[in-house]
């Protein structure tokens, strides 16, 4: 070998070093740089090969001895560059425009793709190994391997197959056929992970999730329908049974507006009528507080209206030991449905009601005015109430909750406005009755204590709190009989 010729081998191992140590000073986050780096060294490599004769595609067996080994390492090193070359390039060009999952899987694959052919052309022509007689004794331990992991490449070609068609994406809620459910929280080549609504973590191997039918339910949107059957007995016309029910799923605060709830009237009989009530919560999560406030507003709402409940299907009633309610008045009731009046006896509950006004309120019109103090407890009888606080609504009121509370036990302005959105009737009670109620049962004190604080903390969560947190029992006990100027 002539001097020339191994000037020129030593120059391609140099290279080859060198564009290494280049390679890995220049950091991942350069890909560009990196690329015209492996490029440049690349072309210099070859330049050199071509001048030196050395065929990197051909194999000559090497000599041992003098320049052998140094051959063999500079055609190990241009091969090797020439796979850095052509994965950058991937690396690089290989996007896809708004899927960066997908093209990094891609990506991937080329890039073993690429490692797997250089290895092969660096076995064959480098070391002359038969690469013939190589596949076939591979595929033989690819076919023990196969059905050794078969359950395992399942997975890992199932996890390619939902990242590249896409059902879900970290974050979305998912429903499967076999009824579970739950949020994805991640998800690798072999098995994705779901949060459910319990808080457990569910993990199923991809190859189980492939075979079933998956319900994104976060696509188009995160809010989520849900339908709640109801039967009631046929008692009033369907088209007032439908309006009743309809105010009532519209009162509630924890479900979607836009669009708005539907009341659906399926089947009517001589012993019910059947309805389906549809609303959307804000996501799936949010399902079983909605159901139970639905399941609330129906009932207050029911309550009031004389819409009575039907029984079950296949039902049979024998006999009815029920008092029918047909004498008792609407304004006991209304009276009824106020938590703090419960401990009162039936005969006080029918006094404050006999002592309490219905007025009706056109829609738009203000109950209740901010900074007001008013002089009557104003309970909601009916319709659709909204209390808000400087333009801006914060909660839906319902049959049985109180407005003015604040003025009207502590003798402070109101901090909120109450409106009607639709035609809505409030039953109003004056001072006296209150009053008189206290001063022959002063345990009602306590009552109302209790009552104001649990109104309180409910009302902490939709930014309509009462400031109570330096103000103890007894001193808030002391207002409320100084409000209603109750006399012992």
């Amino acid at each position: 070998m002539s001097q020339q010729t191994f000037l020129l081998i030593v120059l391609i191992n140099v290279l080859g070093v060198a564009g290494i140590v280049v390679w890995h000073l220049q950091g991942r986050n350069r890909q560009n740089e990196r690329l015209v780096t492996q490029i440049f060294f690349f072309m210099l490599m070859t330049a050199a090969l071509a001048f030196a004769k050395v065929m990197p595609f051909q194999f000559a067996a090497p000599h041992l001895e003098g320049t052998g080994p140094l051959e063999v390492a500079a055609k190990i090193l241009w091969w090797t560059h020439l796979s850095w070359a052509t994965i950058g390039l991937v690396r690089i060009y290989i996007v896809l425009d708004g899927r960066p999952r997908e093209a990094r899987l891609i990506q991937d694959l080329l890039v073993a793709i690429v490692y797997l052919g250089v290895l092969l052309s660096m076995m064959a022509f480098v070391f002359g190994v038969p690469i013939g007689t190589l596949v076939a004794t591979s595929g033989v331990l690819a076919i023990i391997l196969g059905l050794a992991l078969q359950n395992t490449l399942g997975d890992v070609f199932s996890g390619i197959a939902l990242t590249l068609g896409r059902p879900y994406i970290i974050g979305d809620w998912i429903l499967l056929g076999d009824g579970t459910e739950g949020r994805v929280v991640a998800s690798n080549w072999r098995s994705t992970y779901l949060l459910t609504a319990g808080h457990n973590q569910v993990v199923l191997p991809n190859s189980v999730l492939a075979k079933q039918s998956v319900t994104n339910v976060s696509k188009p949107d995160e809010t989520h329908g849900v339908m709640m059957p109801l039967r009631v007995v046929p008692s009033i016309a369907p088209d007032a049974v439908a309006a009743v029910l309809r105010d009532a799923i519209e009162n509630c605060n924890s479900i979607v507006h836009d669009p708005p709830p539907a009341v659906c009237l399926v089947a009517i009989d001589r012993t019910a009528i059947s309805v389906e009530l549809y609303f959307r919560v804000t996501s799936p999560s949010q399902r079983s507080v909605a159901r139970n406030e639905v399941i609330d507003m129906v009932y207050r709402h029911c309550m009031v209206h004389g819409v009575e409940f039907a029984m079950p299907t296949g039902t049979q009633i024998v006999s009815s030991s029920v008092e029918s309610k047909g004498t008792i008045s609407r304004a006991r009731e209304i009276v009824e449905t106020v938590s703090v009046f419960a401990a009162l006896s039936s005969d006080e509950r029918d006094t404050l009601a006999d002592l309490g006004v219905a007025r009706v309120i056109p829609a738009g019109e203000t109950i209740v005015a901010e900074c007001s103090i008013p002089q009557t407890l104003k309970i909601a009888a009916g319709g659709i109430l909204m209390l808000s606080q400087g333009g801006e609504d914060l909660l839906r009121l319902a049959p049985g909750d109180c407005l003015g509370v604040r003025g009207f036990f502590l003798g402070n302005p109101e901090a909120h406005q109450a409106r009607a959105l639709t035609r809505a009737v409030v039953l109003e009670i004056d001072k006296s009755a209150i009053a008189s109620l206290i001063a022959k049962r002063p345990g009602l004190t306590d009552d109302l204590v209790a009552w104001i604080r649990s109104r309180n903390a409910a009302a902490a969560v939709h930014g309509g709190a009462l400031v109570l947190s330096d103000i103890s029992d007894d001193e808030l006990a002391i207002e409320i009989r100084t409000a209603l100027e109750v006399t012992v």
